[in-house]
């Protein structure tokens, strides 16, 4: 009879690339240090010290089992998500849009007493149906023509549902998808027809939200599903130069961008140490979506470069995971995956420094979260499950993609 300890023994707890598991350690150590700084002003306001942080780290250790367990499912099971999760990505976007508003954006579902924003779950569905249809549909010169079409079907259902209530999120998910039908050999005169098109209909839009008459942005935004609009001028018009005269400068008109500065500016190499930030009991959202210019603020450079070095680590390893596979769905899904991921911080991070309009990202994995961070953690749980479980190639087809990307292989005794 097998006992329970010989099971234990050879169930080992953390599989799948190490490298991985190092970023999610790291990552989530700076996450609560910086949380709990961030968070303090929350606290101060209700009265409960702990409940924040607390509250925090409870998530991400949900996120954490929900990662220990994701990676111990074999690859090929993924291929099932888009049955199931398709049909309810477009279910709970379309209730979310119904939902009470918060800021003058319905994102948010409660199922059995529990919040969450369908557009986290949505856009992991899509790259999963993408990485599937990749695979599925290619030959010996890559993707097929009627891959694109499907594609696209798909991109614009789920994007087409998240625009209205998070357009910043639609267009970094559809980013993401033209990666990866760029990487996946989608024909270049399809991929070319539809970026000529999106750079077109982009710099209307652009031109549209930065000289549109206030009258003409509230008239549009009276209509079904556009209601967004205004807030995505004045983002885009508040992004503009700073006025040379300080005494020019309405530090009320854009509190999140001009203490965020303020963090960065009065930083230094080593920063003010954990604990000691200043701005973040002016600076709105310090705990979410500037919690970047904390971590630089009180890290300082070196510990802003470090948190951009994580996620430019954690592309990299995902794109040596896909080399190594064999077959091309989990190829294609942890690079999409990953991709995602490290996508958002940027957009983040950009945000946060004062290079990109506000966007209401927040950083994955380190900024405060409930279900977003289960989310992240999960799909860092695939990307794992992949590395562990997804088909090896053969040690010469291994040296023959290390050659041609230029990584170090292995070389054996003549």
């Amino acid at each position: 009879m097998v006992t329970a300890a010989k099971v234990l023994r050879k169930w080992k707890l953390f599989e799948g690339d190490k490298v991985v598991w190092m970023i999610l350690f790291f990552l989530g150590l700076i996450s609560i240090i910086e949380v709990y700084s961030a968070s303090s002003n929350m606290s101060y306001k209700t009265g409960y010290y702990w409940k924040p942080i607390l509250q925090h780290v409870s998530y991400f250790v949900i996120g954490v089992i929900a990662t220990l367990l994701v990676h111990k499912i074999h690859c090929r099971y993924f291929k099932l998500i888009p049955l199931l999760g398709i049909p309810l990505s477009v279910l709970f976007l379309v209730i979310a849009m119904f939902t009470e508003k918060v800021n003058n954006a319905s994102r948010w579902v409660e199922v059995v007493g529990v919040g969450f924003q369908p557009s986290e779950l949505a856009k992991g569905v899509l790259v999963t149906t993408v990485a599937m249809i990749l695979a599925s549909m290619r030959d010996e010169n890559g993707a097929q023509r009627r891959a694109f079409k499907w594609i696209m079907v798909m991109a614009v259902l789920i994007c087409g549902l998240i625009v209205p209530e998070n357009f910043s999120t639609a267009a970094m998910t559809f980013l993401v998808v033209l990666v990866m039908m760029f990487v996946g050999g989608v024909p270049w005169k399809q991929l070319g027809t539809l970026l000529g098109g999106l750079a077109v209909a982009g710099a209307a839009l652009f031109v549209f939200l930065s000289y549109a008459p206030s009258s003409t942005l509230e008239a549009v935004g009276e209509l079904p599903l556009l209601h967004r609009v205004p807030t995505w001028a004045e983002r885009v018009r508040d992004h503009g130069p700073v006025p040379d005269d300080p005494s020019e400068y309405n530090i009320s008109e854009n509190p999140q961008v001009t203490h965020a500065k303020i963090a960065i500016a009065t930083c230094n190499v080593v920063g003010r140490g954990p604990g000691n930030s200043v701005e973040r009991d002016f600076l709105p959202q310090s705990f979410s979506d500037f919690i970047y210019a904390i971590v630089i603020e009180e890290l300082g450079l070196a510990g802003g470069a470090f948190v951009m070095f994580l996620y430019i680590v954690l592309l990299f390893r995902s794109a040596r995971i896909a080399s190594r596979c064999e077959r091309d769905f989990p190829a294609f899904l942890v690079m999409g995956l990953s991709l995602m991921l490290v996508t958002q911080a940027l957009i983040n991070m950009a945000v946060a420094v004062g290079v990109f309009p506000v966007t209401g990202q927040p950083l994955p994995l380190v900024s405060k979260g409930g279900t977003s961070t289960v989310i992240n953690c999960v799909y860092l749980g695939i990307i794992l499950s992949v590395s562990r479980s997804a088909k090896k190639k053969t040690q010469t087809e291994e040296d023959m993609v290390d050659d041609e990307a230029g990584l170090p292989g292995q070389t054996g005794n003549a």
